[in-house]
């Protein structure tokens, strides 16, 4: 049973700007606040921006300021918008429930400097 579906992924320069989207199965999406997790082969997964069912969104230290978490309730999509982006940020991120379920694909970023 697929949950989270991510996309959006792909290759751009410092500076450069991506648009992450997941569509999430509707149980989850409607009743659970939902995240937006990065790793780094090797690293430990890092929660770096979530939504709570109520509106409220927060942000890792590392990522305040350049990215943006949104829902569409309509398309039950959660989107990730990554300005100003750093080579420090390639990393494959996923979407998912707080706490964590059964985890997606992911979807690759890839930064050069």
């Amino acid at each position: 049973q697929v949950q989270f579906v991510e996309s959006g992924g792909g290759l751009v320069g410092s500076g450069g700007s991506l648009r992450l989207s997941c569509a999430a199965s509707e149980s989850i999406f409607r009743h659970w606040a939902m995240g937006w997790y990065r790793q780094v082969p090797g690293k430990q997964r890092e929660l770096v921006a979530h939504l709570t069912s109520g509106g409220s969104t927060n942000y890792a230290d590392s990522v305040k300021g350049r990215f943006t978490i949104s829902r569409d309730y309509a398309k039950n999509t959660v989107y990730l918008e990554m300005n100003s982006l750093k080579p420090e940020d390639t990393a494959i991120y996923s979407c998912n429930s707080l706490p964590p379920q059964t985890w997606g694909q992911g979807t690759q970023v890839t930064v050069s400097s």
